[in-house]
């Protein structure tokens, strides 16, 4: 099997999990205790190993071997365009949460200038007598 690598290297554990052979990071741990997996043929155990463009690895148990190869020019353009938007979308977000927090702010503040207000009244209604009508 082939993995097309588009950055500089990817860590076993991010291997495993993009391949979905393991669930989750925390389960890589076990994972490698418990089974043998081969990094250019020798007997690798951690989890940060850096993989790149030409590196096997293989797990025998599985029968699974897994070559990380390069990009063509036309995937790699198209990778870096759909990464340029992921990003132009996150800052957009972020701005759009900033002025969410901005607005939240402003209305607490108007709240508690409100509150203030009518904790002032209630202040001023204790040293007046309560007058009913037609008393």
């Amino acid at each position: 099997m082939d993995y097309k690598l588009f950055e500089d290297y990817i860590t076993l554990q991010a291997l495993l999990k993009d391949l979905r052979i393991i669930s989750s990071g925390g389960a890589v741990k076990s994972f490698l205790a418990e089974t043998r997996v081969l990094f250019n043929g020798q007997d690798e155990k951690r989890r940060g190993k850096k993989l790149r463009i030409g590196d096997t690895m293989s797990l025998p148990e599985q029968d699974l071997t897994i070559k990380l190869v390069g990009p063509s020019p036309q995937e790699l353009a198209q990778h870096q365009e759909e990464k340029a938007e992921k990003e132009r979308v996150a800052a957009l977000v972020k701005k759009m949460n900033q002025k969410t927090s901005k607005n939240q702010k402003s209305s607490r503040s108007k709240a508690k200038q409100s509150a203030n207000k009518g904790a002032k009244k209630a202040q001023r209604s204790d040293r007046q007598p309560v007058r009913f009508p037609g008393t």
